[in-house]
């Protein structure tokens, strides 16, 4: 499994950022379409911080730059985030981080999000693959995405919860 980390609560987001939107420069590219600069708002939105953001504080943090933007075109933006693979959907809090795992396309994606900072780390868990494949096929069940959200307290808010 890929050692995930948790960002220090001091943590310079300036390099993450950046990665993120080298990769969304590259990945739009190669789709024939570009990094509008709606996307790229978003994108810099949740590459940002290491939080997940819902579509409406998206729009609320855009609106406090002085930028408004209608719901749709926000949840338009995210869905092509999604579809390029830059960012992923926490289903438990209906929001929306950054990839800044090196992953690709390894399975499952495990997500943890520290309950009390927010902050949320990424791996693959390839291992975990093995066996939820073993489980799946001894139900005669096949399974499609596999993405594990476990919701804990990360190694600076545990040490600050004693």
């Amino acid at each position: 499994m890929a050692k995930p980390k948790f960002p220090t609560p001091d943590h310079d987001h300036g390099a993450c950022l950046d990665r993120s939107l080298d990769r969304a420069r590259i990945a739009y590219r190669e789709r024939g379409a570009r990094l509008t600069d709606l996307r790229e708002s978003v994108l810099r939105e949740l590459a940002g911080s290491h939080k997940a953001l819902g579509a409406y504080d998206i729009i609320q943090q855009l609106g406090a730059q002085g930028r408004h933007v209608a719901p749709i075109s926000v949840y338009r933006v995210l869905d092509s985030l999604l579809d390029v693979g830059l960012i992923h959907r926490i289903e438990s809090q209906s929001a929306y981080v950054a990839c800044h795992s090196a992953h690709g396309n390894a399975r499952p994606v495990l997500f943890m999000v520290c309950k009390e900072c927010g902050t949320v780390a990424e791996s693959s868990a390839p291992e975990l693959q093995v066996t939820l494949d073993r489980l799946a096929g001894d139900a005669r069940f096949s399974p499609g995405d596999t993405v594990i959200e476990v919701t804990g307290l990360c190694e600076h808010c545990t040490s600050h919860a004693d």
